[in-house]
């Protein structure tokens, strides 16, 4: 048996301490899904400027944890009460205190849903190490979905360490053994990257992104290489599905490049939360 990590009794009480613990996270992820693409293209310009002898053009610190968040029309620093989480914008009406410039919505809309995320998983999975972990899970895709939905970009800081912590918590066996984690990984990788390789001899262009390669070879590290097969297929009806909404409805041309991070991301959390059913009904699989 684990051992609790919220000395409350029942599963009620844990999953709202983890739904709480998730709201001041929310919080943080906004801050991570905000600036880290920006780190990302201020590193990518200080490089290219490097190698041309140039002078960086990003000398001041621009980090997670630094400066402090301000409204970007008028620059007014977020105080610590202004940002508690929906609340402050609740109490402020989604309007800057200062400028009263609208806040986006989603803000509070990322806070609620890794709240209720984190509950749901603590739920399911228990307040030990392993439900722990995959709150970790839970809200790193999260991350990923947006900022792949903002940027098409899936930063490798927050992929290897989605990887890796998939693998040690296979060590013993939480979600699937070592070796079905070790070829998870691999075969997550290998399979997207062939399909590309097949798309660019065909079209001579990439088809998706190598971060999409390394997520799925996260998603095989967490859950193991049986149920790779039913997240590529609903990822892939998912993302064809909206790809041709898209078309139809919002006059998007067959070129038009759509994030398929986000399908990976949600088919990865549904096969987490129902993956032997889900792989069973969907391609007959008998997982072990």
């Amino acid at each position: 048996m684990e051992t609790l990590l919220f000395a409350a009794p029942g599963a009620l009480m844990p999953a709202l301490a983890a739904a709480l613990l998730g709201l001041l996270i929310g919080s943080f992820l906004n801050v991570v899904i905000y600036r880290m693409p920006k780190m990302m293209q201020r590193e990518f310009d200080n490089a290219c400027a490097e190698n041309c002898g140039k002078e960086p053009p990003h000398t001041d610190a621009f980090s997670l944890w630094g400066p402090r968040s301000c409204c970007p029309k008028c620059g007014h620093q977020i105080t610590a009460l202004e940002n508690i989480p929906v609340i402050s914008w609740l109490v402020l009406r989604g309007k800057c205190s200062s400028c009263k410039a609208p806040i986006s919505a989603r803000y509070p809309a990322v806070e609620l849903i890794s709240a209720i995320l984190s509950g749901l998983l603590v739920w399911q999975f228990g307040s030990g190490w392993a439900g722990m972990a995959v709150m970790a899970f839970g809200l790193i895709l999260l991350a990923l979905t947006l900022i792949d939905f903002d940027t098409q970009f899936l930063p490798d800081d927050l992929v290897y360490p989605l990887l890796w912590l998939g693998l040690l918590i296979n060590l013993n066996g939480t979600f699937a053994s070592l070796r079905d984690a070790v070829i998870g990984a691999v075969a997550g990788y290998m399979v997207l990257w062939s399909v590309n390789e097949l798309f660019k001899l065909w079209k001579k262009m990439d088809g998706m992104g190598n971060g999409d390669f390394k997520l799925l070879a996260a998603l095989g590290a967490w859950m193991g290489w049986q149920l790779l097969p039913a997240i590529i297929v609903l990822s892939s009806v998912v993302g064809a599905v909206v790809g041709i909404a898209m078309m139809l409805l919002g006059g998007k041309s067959r070129e038009t490049k759509i994030p398929f991070g986000p399908y990976l991301a949600g088919a990865g959390m549904l096969a987490m939360l129902f993956g032997p059913e889900l792989s069973s009904s969907m391609l007959g699989i008998v997982q072990p």
